[in-house]
């Protein structure tokens, strides 16, 4: 069976009465099942399994749930799922070149493939190629809860067939891709019907591109490709060709100009210097080429100097278009080799996981104008200068930044704020939205006091039947996090719960911990500061970044990890996004547990003994 094909389109898809996907970048797939067997078949009609046999035995570990369903017809695309959003194309592309079985069955062990179903085209045998699309996916749907399969999108569960969301509102999701730097959106006639084979207008391709300044270095003349580069140290470096884009005038134009200007020619191309410069519209950068690219327009205010590889490099990136990063190659660190990019780079990826805690949060930040080689300063006040898309909120007579986007997010990069300090609540929070343990034992090389407390305190969350996360200060500590639903309790409340902890953790080890405010009566034990808990107080927010000198990061941990091997030094800029595309984020559920906190009971407790 062919599969029905989306159109691409360059302008915005938004319509009423459409929805719309993620696209995902992988192999197109269908899976036919039925008393035969079970067959995975791509677009041009290959036989995908031997090249993904986790996907077949995923669907055999569930024959049971699924027989009541057969014959059973399912349309999706089969992809390396790098995040809820994005499917890494380099990464399918090796698995489906492999040609070792041996390979093929460790990859498929180790790193699983899955198949991202968009569409259900039969049921118990019943054809539903005529129903409208909404009602196809409403099947789906109801498919995948029958059969208790998961409904969101995860790259770290071990579900291989995964649901693909239909969203109403396009800004929603064209939000969430470009933050995931995903590949782009299928838009869809909700009354749309599945047509075989045929690339229809009622599905639409809207894709991410990237932009890179170029300029031309080569024409072909055996396929009439346009060869662009970019200057690398002061070297042509080529990127890629470019053909499609043009207008046949813009074509026939600029090859008259190559021509003109070429300084040498061969059988298959004819060369120019630098001169004409381009901005081309692509995916990624994918074996070293633009990968599908597409010319935008020419750029005759700017020389070919300025179309760098630094540059380029930001661009693959997808960082806000119209925000100028300035001085890129500045060092921050006095021992790491990590300019200011590099840094702006780490926000850009990290921003998916980190954005969610700063949302609607009055917002502090440590500055480092100079790096780690000069002073820093804290900033609450928004300054003057500020662009008009960074949202503020004013509280106590002070104008807070709230950063609640990417674009916000990058340009405090920008002006090298490095550390990220958050309030326990949100603007629109009446009273705490989680409890936060801070455990800071009095030097790092007593960092195994906060290890010992983490460890007696996750004992009582689990006895309480509390859900407790675990990061990472980015110095010398670790802090524990109880999320709670909003707007439900109090300050006073949560002073109950923080005072009980910091009471048993002192009768529980009186020689390791202390609740004495004096430094100087402390002596070697770790402070258990139970009063920090409460309304004006900050905590570094989860993933950010620390101004010392091992450029330390506020690290999100599983709690399997809390032990003697535990150290803080460990997490840094360098590897904090390496371990989420290895693990994962320890706190993805972190917002889903609001609800289903069951603190209400602990707290009438510790209410009804303080009366006692």
């Amino acid at each position: 069976m062919k599969p029905m094909l989306p159109s691409l389109t360059f302008e915005n898809p938004e319509r009423s009465n459409w929805l719309y996907e993620v696209k995902y970048d992988g192999f197109r797939a269908i899976i036919d099942w039925n008393s035969k067997g079970i067959k995975l078949t791509s677009r041009n009609g290959k036989d995908l399994f031997p090249q993904f046999p986790e996907i077949k035995a995923f669907l055999l570990q569930h024959e049971e749930q699924f027989k009541s369903f057969l014959p059973l017809q399912l349309d999706g695309e089969l992809v390396f799922l790098e995040n809820t959003h994005k499917a890494t194309f380099s990464a399918i592309q090796v698995r489906g070149r492999l040609k070792s079985e041996k390979k093929i069955t460790e990859q498929s062990t180790s790193n699983p493939c899955r198949l991202m179903v968009f569409d259900l085209l039969m049921l118990k045998g019943n054809p539903l190629y005529l129903l409208e699309y909404y009602k196809r996916k409403e099947e789906l749907h109801k498919l995948f809860q029958a059969i208790g399969l998961e409904l969101d999108a995860d790259p770290y569960n071990n579900q291989l067939l995964q649901y693909v969301t239909a969203y109403e509102d396009f800004n929603d999701l064209w939000g969430k891709v470009v933050l995931y730097d995903g590949e782009g959106i299928i838009a869809k006639d909700k009354n749309s019907q599945w047509d075989e084979g045929k690339r229809t207008l009622q599905w639409l391709k809207y894709k991410n591109w990237k932009y890179v300044s170029c300029f031309i270095i080569a024409f072909e003349k055996t396929n009439g490709y346009f060869y662009v580069g970019v200057y690398k140290e002061k070297e042509i470096h080529p990127i890629g060709q470019v053909l499609f884009g043009f207008t046949p005038e813009e074509k026939n134009a600029l090859k008259e100009t190559v021509k003109i200007n070429m300084v040498k020619e061969d059988n298959q191309f004819i060369y120019v210097e630098p001169a004409i410069c381009l901005e081309v519209k692509y995916l990624e950068l994918y074996e070293n080429q633009l990968r599908e690219p597409h010319f935008h327009r020419f750029q005759f205010d700017i020389e070919p100097l300025d179309c760098t590889y630094d540059r380029f490099i930001f661009g693959q990136k997808n960082l806000p278009a119209d925000l100028e990063i300035t001085h890129p190659d500045k060092p921050l660190w006095n021992q790491l080799s990590i300019q200011k990019a590099d840094y702006i780079l780490y926000l850009r990826e990290i921003s998916p996981y980190m954005l969610p805690f700063l949302k609607n949060r009055l917002l502090t930040v440590i500055r480092y104008p100079h790096g780690m080689y000069g002073e820093a300063f804290y900033q609450k006040n928004c300054p003057d200068y500020a662009p008009e898309f960074v949202e503020t909120q004013v509280a106590d007579g002070i104008d807070y930044i709230v950063c609640n986007n990417l674009k916000t997010l990058v340009w405090l990069g920008n002006q090298l704020a490095i550390e990220y300090h958050i309030p326990f609540q949100t603007i629109k929070s009446k009273g705490p939205s989680e409890i936060v343990f801070d455990l800071d034992p009095p030097s790092k090389d007593a960092f195994p006091l906060a290890i010992k407390a983490a460890r007696y305190i996750k004992e009582i969350l689990d006895q309480l039947n509390l859900i407790g996360f675990i990061k990472t200060s980015g110095n010398k500590g670790l802090q524990i996090y109880l999320p709670l639903p909003e707007n439900v309790y109090s300050y006073e409340d949560t002073r109950l719960f923080t005072s009980f902890m910091a009471e048993y953790l002192l009768s529980k080890d009186p020689d390791s911990f202390t609740i004495e405010r004096m430094k100087k009566n402390r002596e070697k034990r770790l402070y258990i500061d139970y009063i920090q808990h409460s309304e004006g107080k900050t905590i570094v927010a989860p993933y950010s970044v620390r101004g010392n000198e091992h450029a330390g990061v506020a690290t999100p941990l599983y709690w399997e990890e809390v032990d003697e091997n535990l150290h803080p030094v460990l997490f840094n800029m360098e590897n904090a996004l390496k371990r989420i595309r290895n693990q994962g984020d320890p706190f993805q559920e972190y917002f889903q547990s609001k609800q289903i906190q069951s603190f209400a009971p602990v707290l009438d407790f510790l209410k009804k003994t303080k009366k006692g």
